[in-house]
């Protein structure tokens, strides 16, 4: 019987015209926002600082673009710049493990360039690797599990199994027949990061590494794949062995391989699971976000009328990431409860003004934090239980003497019950946009628009990337 990796392996060369429609249509959408998030992250510190490393790797010269810059760097170097600058934001799509997307698709958008391949090519790396992500970390334990009806957090927990879904979007870049990618993904196993996301939960003010650096995981997977192409043999059981195999080395309490196998290839999961982000914050904070934002707007509500405000938030969000009131980065606002508050009520006019450093660190902002309070949600595992999707939030403002109540079980971005809270092409054509102008011409904006919408049909991964470079046309 072939292990899950040879089972995995197998899924890699699922050919083009097998891919649904929507699997299709929700890989270009994620490759769209991707890039959005990265140019709007050139000239945030991480996103610097994952350019000036990717350049220490990569040369000169080279056929890799970095998004929304010049260089031209190495396959290595370039795929280490592009995660760390689609995650810099925090406001890149959310796939189960969490973030997927930074950690699979770079490789892939690297070694594409390299190669001359296509975008059909592009399309099914990028449905594969997410689906595969998806599947292995529904296997695991997960951020949101429930046990007799109360929140039951991992104490070890993370995003480090989506090594094997960038493996394999690189592995398919070159062309590995089934034999050579399992012995990349086994070697992808071996050489998993860890997972390290609850110490940094627990740690404030936080690291500006955030729950993983993108980049390293880029470059495990780089060599994986690399190291099965030159004759390396990986462990291919390593996912079947409980005892001393990946479930067991990772932390992990729960281990349901069936999870991973039922249905590999036929049913699509991820398009149904994805989520996108219409601000630069974390997404716990997103419903609270929309209810505030609009009661805000709605009431004609000047941030220093507000006396007070008083959220209701997830389950388990009690920890220092999300308490912490110290300001010190960008990267802080990304997480803090207090200061996400303060920021959605100042309705920032776009997803990246969330990280203007003169919004972050106005006066306006911090002396607002101190006016809000929140507690836990009463019925977050109640909802959440009925339906996965299920973010509840509820916001009660004070201002001019009166008291303003809103609530939202579903926030925008996330496809749910309630047809309102889908992301729809046109918003997010409207994010990418906000997120492009700037840093690149509105001509190549428009020209990356049209070249994704159509990825199907376009001769090469390159002509793509080259739009976004600034000044390349």
């Amino acid at each position: 019987m072939a292990t899950l990796i040879q089972q995995l392996a197998i899924f890699t060369q699922t050919p083009y015209d097998a891919l649904p429609p929507q699997v299709v249509e929700e890989s270009k959408r994620l490759l769209l926002d991707s890039l959005g998030a990265a140019l709007a992250a050139v000239d945030s510190p991480k996103g610097r600082i994952g350019i000036d490393y990717g350049r220490l790797l990569g040369g000169t010269g080279c056929t890799g673009t970095v998004i929304g810059t010049t260089n031209k760097l190495n396959i290595f170097g370039a795929a280490f710049a592009n995660a760390e600058l689609i995650n810099a934001l925090d406001m890149d799509a959310i796939l189960p493990p969490g973030h997927v997307t930074p950690y699979v698709l770079p490789g892939a958008l690297a070694v594409a360039e390299e190669r001359g391949l296509s975008g059909k090519e592009l399309i099914r790396a990028i449905a594969v690797s997410h689906e595969m992500s998806y599947r292995i970390s529904k296997a695991m334990d997960y951020l949101r599990d429930t046990k007799d009806g109360k929140v039951a957090t991992p104490l070890v927990y993370g995003y480090s199994s989506t090594v094997f879904g960038a493996t394999a979007a690189i592995g398919m870049m070159q062309g590995q027949s089934a034999e050579v990618m399992s012995h990349a993904l086994g070697i992808a196993g071996c050489t998993s990061p860890v997972n390290a996301q609850m110490a940094w939960f627990d740690h404030a003010p936080s690291s500006t590494i955030k729950y993983l650096l993108g980049g390293m995981l880029t470059q495990t997977a780089m060599t994986a794949a690399h190291m099965a192409l030159l004759g390396h043999r990986g462990d291919i059981m390593v996912l079947d062995d409980r005892e001393v195999g990946y479930p067991r080395f990772m932390g992990t309490k729960r281990w349901e391989p069936d999870v991973i196998t039922n249905g590999l290839g036929t049913k699509w999961h991820f398009p149904a699971e994805t989520s996108y982000k219409p601000y630069a914050h974390c997404r716990i904070l997103h419903a609270l976000a929309d209810v505030l934002i609009d009661m805000v707007k709605a009431n004609n509500i000047n941030p220093n009328e507000i006396e007070g405000i008083k959220v209701w938030v997830e389950g388990f969000v009690e920890r220092p990431i999300w308490l912490n009131r110290e300001i010190h980065d960008v990267l802080d606002a990304q997480f803090s409860i207090a200061h996400g508050i303060a920021v959605a009520a100042h309705c920032p006019p776009t997803a990246r003004a969330w990280q203007d450093p003169s919004l972050v660190f106005s006066k306006s902002v911090i002396s607002l934090m101190d006016k809000v309070t929140h507690e836990v949600h009463p019925d977050y595992v109640k909802l959440l239980i009925s339906h996965g999707a299920s973010r509840p939030a509820k916001v009660e403002l004070r201002a001019r003497g009166t008291t303003f109540t809103g609530e939202k079980r579903y926030p925008k971005g996330s496809p749910s019950p309630d047809p309102s809270s889908a992301m729809t092409n046109e918003d997010l054509t409207g994010k990418f946009l906000s997120n492009a102008q700037g840093v690149i011409p509105a001509s190549q904006a428009k020209g990356i628009l049209n070249s994704v919408f159509a990825l199907e049909s376009l001769s090469t991964v390159g002509s793509l990337m080259a739009l976004t470079s600034p000044g390349s046309f």
